[in-house]
């Protein structure tokens, strides 16, 4: 049977049969600009009729995320056209000390450590500044996490509560960025400027962050890594984290 496919808002179209919701589409716009779709169907004849749809209807490029351990709606997304664009990894990141060696991590002589929320607006924004330059010079910020990528209206810093830096004569050197979600909390940014990597400024900034979580009785954060990004994988593998799975980031161009 052929579903009657209907927009039933500007974001959500619906799959019908005998007047029976068999399937829904939603598209939501990222901070940055970006569109991003998701398909839940009872079959697969379903997904491929809501996608067909939802793409004549939509502006490309089109995103989506998958758990790329979910082979079938990867495959469904593949014969809709997307193809992969980035691969990152998922990480589950103890908190206690004992088991991430952080225990005695300090930060290197002259360089402290402002617990989030404390941190002063200006010198923030000129640290996120340079390490955005540092990465757009580099790696490319587009390879980053979407959470922290710069908004249409070019604000890169909405909340500063979930920012804890280093600084150093005055100045920050380094930030995490932590978001304190319902199911763990997640770390969305390690950054440190680049004239002062490699000295144990990222292993000091995640000691305070992560010994604060436990000190709340919270065992895990999250995080996720794209899969070029070597120094990122090796500073978490370096503190007890595991690799949980793996999502795919796809567009259609």
């Amino acid at each position: 049977m052929k579903s009657l496919i209907t927009r039933v808002a500007d974001s959500r179209w619906h799959a019908l049969e005998d007047d029976r919701v068999v399937g829904r589409g939603d598209v939501s716009r990222r901070p940055d600009g970006r569109l991003f779709l998701s398909i839940d169907a009872w079959h697969t004849p379903v997904f491929d009729q809501l996608a067909d749809v939802m793409l004549a209807d939509l502006p490309k490029p089109l995103y989506t995320v998958v758990d790329e351990a979910d082979h079938d709606l990867a495959s469904s997304w593949a014969r809709a056209g997307f193809t992969t664009r980035r691969r990152e990894w998922e990480y589950l990141v103890p908190t206690d000390p004992r088991v991430t060696g952080l225990g005695s991590a300090r930060p290197p002589a002259g360089v402290t450590v402002v617990a989030a929320g404390a941190a002063e607006e200006g010198r923030l924004l000129a640290l996120d500044r340079a390490v955005r330059a540092e990465v757009g010079a580099t790696v490319g910020w587009h390879n980053m996490p979407a959470e922290v990528l710069p908004r249409l209206d070019g604000d890169t810093m909405r909340d500063l509560s979930k920012y804890t830096v280093a600084a150093q004569d005055g100045e920050y050197v380094g930030l995490v960025r932590v978001a304190a979600l319902p199911r763990r909390p997640r770390i969305g940014l390690v950054a440190v400027r680049a004239d002062l990597r490699r000295r144990g400024v990222a292993r000091a900034l995640l000691a305070d962050v992560l010994g604060s979580l436990h000190g709340r009785g919270t065992e895990s954060a999250s995080a996720e890594v794209h899969e070029a990004n070597v120094a990122a994988s090796a500073l978490f593998d370096g503190v007890g984290a595991r690799r949980a799975g793996s999502n795919l980031e796809l567009v259609l161009g």
